[in-house]
Formats: structure tokens, sequence, C-alpha cells
């Protein structure tokens, strides 16, 4: 049985050029609209159906939060039962998003990385299968269609900038590009300061793990990016920068009240960019920004965040 996919082709708009800093006309790419809350969908709703193709009739998956969601909501869409493991860095809020959503909600970890493992070796026992959250070709695949939509709505765009955690998002971004004949279309890489295991990784010269994710985006916090996603610089054009929460914060506040849309500072660090690297856009004509989206966010939050940082 083949499957409809799960995610939807998101609105596309622009902005105008006296939104940023950049004075340049910005296409936001909404992701944050699709019915899981973020860009996770694309990839995850691709790699749960696939598995549910080929016989998965029940599905494990770790996550800070998005990822979870996505998977929970595909699991519920397929009609198969999913457990996704969080860290104890996800808040209680989202947890209970995620198991309103259908899924079985275990808290195992202080980091991502304990969660993961833990969901690996629950899926190992009970014969089941395991859903990475960012680190799989059929994830990128599934991200990539983001680029597959804005070419066929005939938007010109000459660069793209993405958040990236675990880098999922940046692969796909790439392999869109690649298969829509755009390889020399640049991709401007984004990681909040206290979360930024790719930037330090290029710094070095060698896939580098964090001791610890000290940032409020704390769905960008992989401590390490994937090897492909490492490697990815050496294949495509992409450029890694770092803005702080307080930009990040700062970035969700002014795009909720331009689109009335709420975002996480982990999708607020691409809207970022066109005010604090401003600089950095100004070779470019029509940057595209994917609008990543995410759950961990609510109007209280965005006042505790705003008191705090702004």
């Amino acid at each position: 049985m083949l499957f409809a996919p799960l995610h939807l082709d998101t609105p596309l708009l622009q902005t105008a050029t006296g939104y940023s800093v950049s004075g340049k006309p910005l296409w936001l790419k909404l992701d944050a609209l699709q019915p899981s809350g973020s860009f996770k969908l694309r990839g995850v709703g691709r790699l749960c159906q696939h598995e549910v193709e080929n016989g998965a009739r029940e599905i494990f998956c770790a996550s800070g939060g998005n990822a979870g969601i996505a998977a929970a909501y595909a699991g519920r869409a397929l009609g198969v039962p999913v457990t996704i493991v969080v860290p104890e860095t996800t808040a209680a809020d989202v947890r209970q998003t995620i198991a309103a959503t259908g899924a079985n909600v275990l808290v195992h970890g202080s980091v991502f990385d304990e969660a993961n493992a833990h969901a690996v070796e629950l899926a190992r026992r009970r014969k089941a299968t395991y859903v990475h959250p960012f680190d799989h070709p059929l994830l990128w695949d599934g991200h990539a269609t983001l680029i597959d939509e804005v070419v066929a709505k005939g938007a010109k765009f000459d660069c793209v900038v993405t958040s990236v955690g675990g880098g999922g998002l940046l692969a796909g971004i790439v392999e869109g590009l690649k298969r829509n004949g755009l390889s020399e279309v640049p991709v401007i890489a984004v990681e909040t300061e206290g979360a930024a295991s790719l930037h330090a990784s290029l710094k070095a010269n060698e896939r580098i793990t964090l001791s610890a994710i000290t940032s409020i985006a704390n769905s960008l916090g992989a401590r390490q990016v994937a090897q492909h996603v490492f490697d990815l610089p050496k294949q495509h054009p992409i450029e890694s920068v770092v803005v702080s929460d307080a930009d990040a914060v700062a970035a969700c506040l002014k795009f909720a009240d331009a689109q009335r849309i709420l975002v996480e500072p982990a999708c607020g660090a691409a809207l970022a960019v066109a005010d604090v690297h401003a600089g950095l856009l100004q070779r470019f004509d029509h940057p595209l920004i994917e609008v990543c989206g995410g759950i961990g966010v609510s109007l209280e939050k965005l006042r505790a965040w705003k008191e705090k940082f702004l």
C-alpha cells in the first residue's frame, strides 16, 4: 500500500524590503504551518511511511520535541503505535503535546544522545522500527520537498537561510537544490551560541561533540551533527554563522508581529540573519528563509524570553 505524503505544500510569501536591516525582499517558506508544527513532518513522515510500507508495526523515535510530534502524527495517520523518547530538557508542555497527538512518551537521559540510545535499545528489544530524527537519507529526501515546492511556484531565489540542529534539514535543502539544478545556490547555516555544533566542527575541521547545550533553542540541541552534514560543505557552498539567544528571540517577536505566527527560537535563529548578519546577504537579491517552525513556543514563553533577553 502506498500512502500520499503527510506534509502540506506550505505557503511561500515575500516580505517588503523594509522588513529587515538587510533591505532585501525575503522569501519565507512557512513550514511552521505544517500539521505537526514544523518542517519535521516532511522527512519523518516520509521515513515512517517507508517503514510501514515495508512491514513496520511499531515505531520508536528519540526527539527534543519536533521530530517526536511529527512521528506521533505520522503514526496516527498510518495506524501504527509510536513511542517517543525525550530527554529531561524537553518541556512538560511539549511532552503533553506529543502525547495528545497519540504517542507514548518516555523521558530518559539529560541530553538527546542518551534519549536516542535508549530509543534504539527499546526498538531492538521489541523488534520494532527505529526512526532517527535527523540522520537518514529518506529524511533528507522528505525535507528536500520544500525546495521542490518553491521551485514549482516559480520563485527565484539566490541563497537559502536555514537553522541547523543535527543537520537533517540542511541535508534536505542541499539535496533539494541539487535535484532542481541549483547546486550553485549557497546555503547559510545558522545556529545559536551554546548549540553550535556544526560551526565548532567546521572551525576545528573535525566533527566536534559539544559538552553541553546551553542555548534556549534546545530543539537545535544535537551535541554533534551527522557525519553526512559535516561533509556537506565539501560538496556544496555552505556558510556557517551563529546568532545569540537574544537575537533569535527578537526575530521570533518581530515575525509574530508581522505574520501573526509563533515560532521557536530555533527557527528565530534563521529569521535573525537578515538583521544580525545583514552584510552577509548584500551579495544576494532574493534570499529564501526556511521558517522551520517548532512546537516549543507559546505567548507565555515569548513574554518570558522577551523579559529575560530584551
